[in-house]
């Protein structure tokens, strides 16, 4: 059976992760409060925001504003977009 959450993002039960995506507090928050659907998206909203704004993620201010972005994403309130990125047509 499929262990449901009542997505933050989403503001619906969906299913939720596998496992903690972090360890710690902030991870158990994630694992309860965030689907796994949303996760995904901000899985590739992150990658799209490193490619794009060539974020180093050995730099300590670049993975901090990720992270604030990941808070912001998870909850549903603005976050940042990449700019300029347009996505290829099919």
């Amino acid at each position: 059976m499929t262990r449901t959450v009542m997505c933050r993002k989403h503001k619906q039960q969906l299913p939720g992760l596998d496992r903690a995506p972090y360890p710690g507090a902030k991870g158990e928050d994630i694992y309860q409060n965030v689907s796994k659907q949303a996760w995904e998206e901000w899985q590739k909203h992150q990658t799209l925001l490193i490619n794009e704004r060539r974020l180093n993620m050995m730099n300590a201010e670049d993975r901090k504003f990720l992270q604030a972005e990941m808070d912001k994403f998870l909850s549903g309130e603005d976050y940042a977009q990449a700019e300029g990125y347009v996505p290829p047509s099919e």
